[in-house]
């Protein structure tokens, strides 16, 4: 999918729409000291076998999050993803 790399949309901290640039967020590490990777460590712990049923296939494409970064005010807000196989940037057109 090809996307532009600048885009005119909301900013909420400037409160008006301004000239945004877009760049794929990559995903971060999962968190080992969250709850319930606690409880899983646990129970994968000794000899038990996986404690749910194993996940079936990998999904055909990824979930990609955009992060956009304001021009005038240099911050970022990160949108919702949306599933795609290869996501490309263009120039703006003219």
């Amino acid at each position: 999918m090809l996307m532009p790399k600048t885009r005119r949309t909301y900013c909420p901290f400037c409160k008006k729409h301004t000239v945004h640039t877009i760049k794929v967020v990559k995903k971060k590490k999962r968190g080992e000291l969250s709850g319930g990777q606690r409880r899983f460590r646990r129970k994968m712990a000794g000899y038990h076998g996986y404690p749910r049923p194993k996940p079936s296939g990998e999904k055909p494409t990824r979930k990609h999050d955009l992060r956009y970064v304001c021009k005038e005010c240099n911050k970022a807000q990160t949108k919702a993803g949306f599933r795609v196989k290869k996501l490309e940037f263009r120039e703006a057109r003219a």
